[in-house]
């Protein structure tokens, strides 16, 4: 009952009435609430994202397979080493939020509670105000600087936006999801510095419970560059490490190698005391220790040869996590993934996992470094798991528009409609179309064609495309442009297909980023590119098939030309991309412009590609809750197909080299459907599908 005396009845009143927010004290009159100390930040909310949204495997990774066929057996790997069955490890494209929610809520859940649970998190999050997802891409001896897209710039928008107090936002979220999704006997680790380790800190208390508080693990690395700051050389990072029940998580004994060993005298407990053991003759008999057990303070040097990332971790000081807090064949999660070290480790000392991120370019590299590791296990003929890649896919509109949350405003999707209507006019007066009304999926028409926008907010789905071609046959429609700025992965292909069959030319144009400068709008320089074009040959000799990569071609624009030559200054320069090509735009100390196209060839390019043999040869399966009530799940088939990843080539930070010929492979079928993924320095994938006879 609340004890409230009349006067504070009445100010509650007024302020309410007045639209004022109340003085701090009466939180702690209105409010019961056990927690002694709270971190509290402007915009904090104990709501909770609850959606389920479907995993779309679009890609299995087997690499390295034998190119020819192999007698399934009965063992979980065959005798090259290759899984054949049991647990596949789990590389997520998309927003954790959603990636956390699904898997709390969803049916893979009882896929992970069957191989032993979640036993670790480790999270790396973007604590540094700057991390804006601008990357560094190697182009010759050259470095591009790609900016974000479109739901990069949202996500770090929805990160820093308000500072400080969206980035705690942000965290505490996904931090309760995090304890949600832990197994009982696991534990997380957040991976932070100076600036936000107090915070967090005060944040796993409140979540996880101050008594669940194991160790504040300080990364020492000596070999940071000094600065000429006022302040002491901060040379240091924190990583906070909470289990879910103290009494129940797991913990392992590391011993490390001393810098100089030492000799002590050997020592016994006998009647409640520790004495001395002495040999025969009464002599203290004395033991040489060479090694000592991890403390909470790490020395490892963070200096990476050839990192990928800016802010790469190294592999040592994850190494030291895992074998702390899990054995093999336990399962950890990065949700974070970054450049993907946690995977590469883990997938190096036998522990499943699951990683996800919301770059493409995360995706692609960790990929590439998980199939580097399987290489070397096959080659010393260790066992190394597939893994898959997938989409948070097929989701519809409304998920992203309520969040799984209650809607406090009502005046809410008033506001967001409008938005929407505002962004459509903005995005067809650039792409030159006029506005239509009276249909579903299309919002203008430009001559010929109609026009359909897709999401700013998630990238354009299959299912976003399965309803244009619903309404065109409707309609009558035979052409059409779909604009999206960013595309689910494996789109393309089949549902391009499909359309094509059904007398539809559908085509996807890529919204570019500068749809948002209104003097690019004006002047005419923004450019709806077409997306990449990838041409290929099979070669068929007798019942071997092979596939050479011919061209590929993108259309990508970073930068303007004409506007980059104005704004340049003398004596400096610039790399751009022009319309598919990378181009270095100097200008010398007296100002006059010089252009120089860096790639030179098609393939310059590509950063990875890979074959599917016989694409239809595996069905896409989604989990689906079943339609009577009766809280079960039953599988259903999408009418896709999983990309298998049989055959690869791709360049890493030491061999820039690229196969443009595949593998033979022995086929066993008259006709197949050959399939090719081709993934360019931004970490987009296209894929091409033929029919081959052989």
């Amino acid at each position: 009952m609340l004890q409230l005396t009349d006067a504070e009845k009445r100010d509650i009143v007024r302020y309410i009435e007045e639209g004022k927010e109340l003085p701090e004290k009466y939180r702690f009159l209105l409010f019961e609430n056990k927690r002694q100390v709270e971190l509290l930040w402007n915009g904090k909310s104990d709501e909770v994202t609850n959606v389920v949204l479907p995993f779309q495997v679009i890609e299995q990774v087997d690499e390295p397979r034998s190119e020819k066929p192999m007698t399934m057996q009965e063992d979980l790997f065959d005798f090259s080493g290759r899984q054949i069955k049991g647990w596949t490890n789990k590389l997520i494209w998309g927003d954790n939020k959603y990636i956390l929610s699904s898997l709390k809520n969803g049916p893979m859940r009882d896929e992970i509670e069957e191989n032993g649970g979640i036993k670790l998190i480790y999270i790396d999050p973007p604590f540094d105000v700057g991390a804006d997802f601008t990357m560094n891409i190697d182009i010759g001896n050259n470095t591009f600087k790609k900016e974000p897209n479109v739901l990069e710039q949202l996500a770090y928008r929805d990160t820093w936006g308000l500072g400080r107090d969206s980035f705690l936002s942000m965290l505490f979220e996904r931090v309760k999801l995090f304890h949600d999704v832990l197994n009982e006997d696991g534990s997380i680790v957040i991976h932070c510095d100076f600036r936000f380790n107090h915070n967090i800190k005060a944040m796993l208390n409140e979540i996880f419970g101050i008594d669940n508080f194991i160790n504040e693990i300080i990364w020492y690395y000596p070999d940071k560059f000094p600065s000429k700051s006022k302040v002491l050389q901060r040379n240091y990072d924190i990583l906070l490490h909470f289990a879910k029940n103290k009494k129940r998580y797991n913990s392992n004994e590391i011993l490390i190698k001393k810098d100089k060993p030492t000799k002590r005298a050997l020592r016994k407990r006998v009647g409640g005391k520790t004495v001395d053991v002495r040999d025969e003759n009464g002599d203290k008999i004395w033991v040489t220790y060479d090694e000592k057990k991890l403390d909470n303070v790490w020395r490892i040097p963070r200096t990476i040869q050839n990192p990928i990332y800016p802010t790469q971790k190294p592999n040592k000081l994850i190494e030291n996590l895992i074998k702390m807090t899990t054995n093999k064949n336990d399962l950890v999660c990065d949700f974070f993934a970054g450049s993907g070290v946690l995977a590469e480790v883990s997938e190096r000392m036998g522990r499943k996992w699951i990683c996800s991120d919301i770059g493409k370019f995360s995706i692609n590299t960790t990929r590439k470094r998980i199939l580097s590791v399987q290489r070397e296990k096959k080659k010393d003929s260790e066992d190394y798991r597939a893994f898959e890649i997938l989409n948070l896919g097929k989701y519809q509109k409304q998920h992203f528009i309520s969040d799984g949350k209650s809607i406090r405003d009502e005046n809410r999707k008033e506001i967001e409609k409008k938005k929407e209507k505002e962004f459509e006019k903005l995005i067809l007066n650039a792409f030159g179309a006029e506005s239509v009304q009276g249909f579903t999926t299309f919002h203008g028409k430009k001559s010929f064609r109609m026009v359909s926008i897709g999401p700013i907010n998630q990238p354009l789905s299959r299912l976003h495309v399965e309803e244009v071609i619903k309404e065109c046959l409707k309609n009558q429609i035979t052409k059409v442009d779909v604009l999206g700025f960013e595309y689910e992965m494996g789109l393309f292909p089949t549902i391009q297909e499909e359309a094509r069959n059904k007398g539809i030319d559908l085509a996807y144009k890529q919204i570019p980023n500068e749809i948002f400068d209104k003097r690019a709008v004006e002047k005419g320089e923004v450019v709806f590119h077409d997306v990449a074009y990838i041409e290929i040959k099979p070669i068929v000799k007798g019942r071997m098939l092979s596939v050479e990569l011919v061209d590929f071609c993108v259309f990508y624009n970073q930068d303007n030309v004409r506007s980059l030559e104005q704004s340049l200054k003398n004596n400096s320069s610039k790399i751009i991309v022009d319309n598919g090509q990378v181009v270095k735009v100097s200008k010398d100390k007296i100002g006059i412009v010089k252009k120089e196209q860096l790639t030179k060839k098609w393939e310059d390019w590509i950063d990875y590609w890979s074959v599917d043999y016989d694409f239809e040869s595996k069905q896409e399966i989604l989990r689906v809750e079943k339609k009577d009530g009766s809280g079960g799940y039953e599988e259903k088939w999408t009418g896709d197909y999983v990309f298998e990843n049989e055959w690869q080539s791709f360049r890493t930070k030491e061999n820039r080299k690229l196969d443009l010929v595949s593998a033979e492979k022995e086929i066993n079928k008259s006709t197949i459907k050959l399939a090719v993924k081709v993934i360019d320095i931004f970490g987009n994938d296209t894929m091409k599908i033929v029919e081959v006879n052989i």
